[in-house]
C-alpha cells in the first residue's frame, strides 16, 4: 500500500526496533517523564508484542524506509451481521511528521485492512482532553459514538477484582 509519498506493512519480529522507537516516543509524547526508557520498550515489544500469535497487530506507516508512526489494532468478534469489528488501540506519528497527511493515511490503510477482512465498522477511542485528537478525526467524517459509555478496571482496582472472583 501507498499514499502520499508513504508506504505501510504489517510489523514482524523483526521489527521490534523501529516498533520500540515509535512506542517510546509515544509514550513520551503523552507520559513525559514517566514513560519507560527506549531500551525497556524496545524490549518489551520483542518479548511481548511483536510475537507469534500476538492478539495485537502494528501497522508501520514509512517513507524511504524509515518508520514514521504506527497503528495498533485487533480485530474483534462479533459484530453485527456476522462481522468482525476492527479496534484501533493507537495511532501516533513522529513530531516532525505531523500536518504532513501521516495520520489521515494510517486510518484509510487501517479502514483498507477493515474492508479486506470482512469487518463491519472501525471503532476507536479519544480522550476527552485532547481536542486536537477529536478534531483530527471528525474532519475525516468520523462519526462520535454517544450511546456508548467506557468502563475500565486498573492499578489496584484490577488487582483487587481479579483476585476477588465470586466475592
Amino acid at each position: 500500500m501507498t499514499a502520499v509519498g508513504f508506504s505501510f506493512r504489517l510489523a514482524g519480529g523483526d521489527d521490534f526496533e523501529a516498533v520500540g522507537e515509535l512506542f517510546y516516543l509515544c509514550d513520551l509524547h503523552y507520559w513525559g517523564d514517566d514513560a519507560p526508557s527506549a531500551e525497556a520498550m524496545r524490549a518489551h515489544v520483542r518479548d511481548r508484542v511483536l510475537v507469534p500469535n500476538a492478539t495485537t497487530e502494528i501497522l508501520l506507516i514509512e517513507r524511504d524506509g524509515k518508520a514514521l508512526g504506527f497503528a495498533s489494532f485487533s480485530v474483534l468478534y462479533p459484530a453485527p451481521d456476522l462481522g468482525a469489528a476492527l479496534y484501533l488501540k493507537d495511532l501516533f506519528t513522529r513530531a516532525e511528521t505531523r500536518g504532513q497527511g501521516a495520520g489521515e493515511a494510517l486510518m484509510r490503510a487501517l479502514a483498507g485492512i477493515a474492508v479486506d477482512r470482512g469487518c463491519c465498522r472501525f471503532d476507536w477511542t479519544a480522550e476527552d482532553h485532547n481536542p486536537r485528537a477529536m478534531t483530527f478525526y471528525e474532519n475525516l467524517g468520523a462519526r462520535r459514538v454517544t450511546e456508548k459509555v467506557y468502563y475500565r478496571f486498573d492499578g489496584d482496582r484490577l488487582k483487587d477484582f481479579a483476585r476477588n472472583s465470586g466475592k
